[in-house]
């Protein structure tokens, strides 16, 4: 993985395929390259390191006329960041030029075989096999060599394809790893992406696993792999271009951080119900029965998702006393777990094309059990692929480090929470309550959003150290795990999240003056609780920052620093008291130097186990 664009058409391939690649940068990569047909010749650039590398070879030496060509950022998983490991990789002959996002399993075995019958290997990726084995399959019909290629893979690609001798000809594949096709007028634009499209059309076509298109400038025929042919359908993307750019922010973080006083109100959007104070979630109306039935609930997700998943536990169980367990998707594909009857699965991902929560989904769906997903991204595979589900409407999500999507998921948690318990025992007075609390949040939001001067300066006590703690408990244990993500993420300090009341069993022992510890200490029913535990940092020369309920004058007495949040329904805190935690990360990471937006290591949407 981990950026794919392609285009073939009337116009310059150059300038469409490098702003492809800016516009994915988000994504997370170290190196980029692009390979463009030009006089039926074949042209490869790439480099190491940012797309910046690749402007002037690409512009110095590149053909500007050339109206087919490929490109990719890369993320490293199989070889170095080098220039040489950089896609596109070629055959023998440097006719054929594929990018490739995904891991092919069975490389080990096909190089082999393959250099038995003479290929010569330049690379140490797995991706160069794709070449050879089209290479060797290639007898002037480039999709019939792709499709041959692609029968003898194991593992998961999306990935393009471009021949020399096919100079008007791009073939694009589908397995596991996100593919979408744009169309324009005599044009088309593949992408790993809509972000590297919205440019040039909002029509596109999402490719699904198991298919190949053969693209040319008078059309696309879409078919599988067993050569059945498939109707295209093409969706309007709904996101705008000025969405996915920063709007005078420095950094795509902030951005989204501070959009969320709206995107959590997209949310709830048109699903309140203040006639019954109950939640309407057009989505779930085929599984009202199954929810009502509900005996248990798997929720399930990876990185921020499954921090979302731990706060939808607390919420569940207390507002609709449900019993629910929480996943780590990459544990769960692999684990015998007993789905018994009257079992369901949340499957939560901000892309929709997790690759280990849509392994996992599809083990469960295999067996039997009701699958619902919780996605951003209209059209992802998981939204495909689920029995039903929701959107949470977030919007697109630039930054790497989530923020939007996590307070968004966490909200639509809220309201399959709210939904589940006026099924059950929850009564309409306390649907009205809980209804009120969350309708309030966008405002409490905004007023928290007005302290990021405030936050800044005291990032700037902070932001030379080497380690963090966060600590919270009940439903803000998880918002002590989150914001211990953002800092490490983005600001590469060692963060770790507990409960507080575990800090006596063994993280105790690192506390001293120069370990800065953050406490979710809102007053609520374990509020005293936490006190006794900031007083033992405090017995131990820590440095205290509290995250506290406005009015609470006491914690000012024990904290060295205290960020104050509005007060809410304690099960609805979290929606507030991680937005102090997102803007610390972000000013420690700004005042360190760090790149927020493309942290090193990291990748937007993770498509590889």
């Amino acid at each position: 993985m981990c950026g794919i664009v392609g285009y073939i058409g009337k116009s310059s391939a150059i300038p469409i395929l490098m702003e492809g690649l800016i516009r994915l940068e988000y994504r997370g990569y170290d190196s980029a390259g692009i390979a463009l047909i030009s006089n039926r010749e074949m042209c490869v650039k790439k480099r190491a390191g940012r797309v910046g590398a690749l402007v002037e070879p690409v512009m110095k030496e590149m053909d500007k006329s050339a109206t087919i060509g490929i490109a990719h950022t890369r993320w490293a998983t199989h070889g170095e960041p080098t220039d040489l490991n950089a896609h596109p990789h070629t055959d023998c002959k440097g006719r054929i030029a594929v990018v490739h996002n995904g891991i092919i399993e069975n490389y080990g075995t096909l190089k082999k075989l393959l250099k038995e019958k003479g290929h010569n290997f330049e690379t140490d990726t797995d991706t160069e096999v794709l070449a050879h084995m089209i290479e060797e399959h290639y007898n002037g019909d480039l999709l019939e060599a792709v499709r041959f290629a692609l029968s003898q893979v194991e593992g998961t690609y999306g990935m393009v394809v471009l021949c020399q001798d096919s100079p008007r000809h791009l073939v694009a594949a589908r397995n596991g790893s996100p593919l979408v096709v744009g169309v324009g007028e005599n044009e088309y634009v593949v992408a790993s992406d809509v972000a590297a499209i919205l440019r040039h059309t909002t029509q596109v076509i999402y490719m699904k696993d198991g298919e190949i298109a053969s693209i040319t400038e008078k059309g696309l025929n879409l078919s599988t792999l067993e050569m059945e042919m498939v109707e295209p359908k093409v969706h309007e993307v709904i996101w705008s271009l000025e969405q996915i750019e920063k709007g005078g922010y420095d950094h795509f973080m902030l951005k989204e951080i501070c959009e969320q006083s709206q995107t959590l109100q997209d949310a709830y959007r048109g699903r309140l119900d203040l006639s019954e104070w109950n939640a309407k979630l057009g989505g779930l109306t085929d599984y009202l029965d199954e929810l009502q039935k509900v005996k248990r609930i798997i929720l399930t997700g990876c990185g921020t998702a499954w921090h979302a998943a731990l706060i939808g536990e607390y919420l569940m169980e207390e507002v609709a006393q449900v019993p629910v367990e929480v996943e780590y998707a990459s544990e769960l594909r692999y684990r015998s777990s007993v789905m018994d009857e009257g079992t369901l699965l949340f499957a939560i991902s901000q892309s929709g094309e997790t690759a280990d929560t849509l392994a996992a989904m599809r083990e469960i769906k295999r067996r039997g059990t009701p699958v619902l997903g919780i996605v951003n991204v209209v059209g992802s595979t998981i939204a495909r692929e689920s029995d039903a589900g929701i959107y949470i409407h977030a919007g697109p999500e630039i930054g790497v480090a989530s923020t939007k999507a996590f307070t968004s998921q966490v909200m639509v948690l809220a309201l399959i929470s709210l939904l589940l318990g006026r099924m059950r025992t929850l009564s309409p007075e306390e649907g009205r309550d809980f209804i009120s609390a969350l309708r309030e949040i966008p405002s409490q939001v905004s007023s928290i959003l007005e302290k990021k001067e405030e936050i800044d300066r005291l990032a700037s006590n902070y932001h030379h150290v080497n380690n963090f703690l966060f600590l919270g408990r009940g439903c803000n244990f998880p918002v002590a795990l989150e914001g211990a993500l953002k800092m490490k993420e983005i600001s590469y300090i060692h963060a770790e999240g507990y409960p507080a009341a575990e800090m006596k069993h063994g993280p105790i022992a690192l506390i001293d003056e120069n370990m800065p510890v953050v406490f979710i200490a809102i007053k609520d029913g374990v509020y005293e609780k936490v006190i006794s535990n900031i007083s033992e940092v405090k017995a131990r020369r820590g440095k205290v920052i509290a995250i506290a309920t406005e009015g609470d004058e006491e914690i000012a007495e024990k904290a060295d620093h205290v960020i104050y949040v509005p007060e809410t329904l304690p099960y609805a805190s979290p929606l507030l008291t991680i937005i102090p935690l997102q803007l610390l990360a972000y000013y420690v990471a700004v005042r360190r130097g760090c790149d927020v937006d493309k942290p090193r290591n990291l990748a937007k949407s993770v498509t590889v186990e």
